[in-house]
């Protein structure tokens, strides 16, 4: 079992190392180009929410790291998974949320540019948050019935 999440943490590792070159490298450099292209400052609402859409997902990832490392103690099966399931949804919630107050900027700038594109995107980002607060609320369930199972046969003679 010990590979298998190593090998998660890995893959969980290096896409958090991926958010956060583009949040010091890539969002910078669009960001002075967006200023270029947009003077009348339509596009600060967007970098300001891929930016604060950047600390949720990095704590859910950290959450994920956790349940990786409960299923390493063989504590898989605990309030702490639940509770770093429930954070997960939250913060899936949150991301949905933030990417739903940035879309009407995101259509004024694909209906200026003719790129329709763009909205797309925002939409798939906001339907795969909601798809993963979905998941993780049906696992914290799911995962709640199998402690309480779980107590019910400890305390079984």
């Amino acid at each position: 079992m010990r590979r298998e999440t190593l090998f998660l943490k890995t893959v969980i590792f290096l896409i958090g190392i991926f958010v956060l070159g583009l949040c010091v490298i890539g969002l910078p450099i669009a960001a002075i180009e967006a200023a270029r292209i947009y003077p009348k400052f339509i596009y600060i609402p967007i970098f300001a929410g891929l930016y604060s859409s950047a600390i949720p997902f990095l704590f859910a990832l950290y959450q994920a790291i956790k349940i990786l490392n409960y299923i390493d103690k063989n504590k898989a099966f605990s309030d702490l998974s639940v509770n770093a399931l429930k954070f997960i949804k939250q913060c899936a919630v949150i991301i949905s949320i933030i990417y739903i107050s940035i879309m009407p900027f995101l259509y004024v700038i694909g209906e200026k540019d003719d790129a329709p594109g763009i909205i797309l995107i925002g939409l798939i980002i906001i339907f795969a948050s909601f798809v993963v607060a979905v998941f993780a609320a049906v696992l914290q369930k799911l995962l709640e019935k199998a402690i309480e199972i779980k107590s019910e046969n400890d305390l079984t003679i």
